[in-house]
């Protein structure tokens, strides 16, 4: 199992815009993305996504790693 990548909230919502996320607001530095069937994900608007944030995100959007870096 490889490591994942080091990126930024924003390139974690283009990646998740790909499956139906979309911009829903922001509040001060998180973007709140909403999915017609899922429920809201809140992505801070960091430069560099911590590896334990990163794997909550993509757990709460429904995908697995290799489904996510795909997206990438």
């Amino acid at each position: 199992m490889s490591r994942l990548p080091m990126i930024s909230g924003d390139d974690f919502v283009r990646a998740v815009r790909k499956i139906g996320y979309e911009l829903d607001h922001t509040t001060g530095s998180h973007m709140i993305l909403r999915h017609p069937s899922r429920k809201r994900l809140s992505v801070p608007r960091h430069r560099e996504l911590g590896r334990g944030i990163l794997r909550r995100l993509i757990d709460q959007a429904g995908l697995n790693r290799e489904e996510f870096l795909g997206l990438l």
